[in-house]
């Protein structure tokens, strides 16, 4: 009985062990929203690659673009993190709190790149500073 389970336990590691793993996917692999998102703020056409990685019972995606933007979403289709070094990351996809924030107190910086935290999200501006804003989008410091 024990090797049978142990056999069992094996079978099953293996199972999901083929399950996970980054594979290449598409466009239309995505889920809607992150469609809609792409449509309404970056190039379509641009699409360089789609990523879809399968871990730990999730699924998140990672697009890239030929301007070497990437965005990254997670199973449902939310925004995780946007990166378009050396450009700016479109502003209607940032919370206008941060968006104030940043041009009150660095009118001639631009975000390059913003991620999803627990707490919070990140930016980063193009002089190199990054900021740290709560779940209610309030300034809570700077990274360093």
């Amino acid at each position: 009985m024990r090797k049978f389970f142990s056999i069992a336990f094996l079978v099953l590691a293996f199972a999901l062990n083929a399950c996970s793993g980054e594979r290449k996917g598409s466009f239309e692999q995505l889920p809607k929203g992150a469609q809609e998102i792409i449509v309404q703020h970056f190039d379509k056409t641009g699409i360089a690659s789609v990523k879809i990685d399968n871990d730990d019972r999730t699924t998140e995606y990672e697009v890239r673009f030929a301007n070497g933007a990437e965005v990254d979403f997670d199973q449902d289709g939310n925004l995780k993190k946007i990166e378009c070094k050396p450009n700016q990351v479109p502003e209607a996809l940032i919370a206008s709190e941060i968006v104030a924030h940043v041009k009150e107190n660095y009118p001639s910086s631009l975000i390059v790149e913003w991620e999803k935290e627990k707490r919070g999200s990140k930016i980063e501006l193009n002089n190199g500073v990054e900021l740290i804003f709560n779940n209610l989008n309030q300034f809570v410091g700077i990274d360093k």
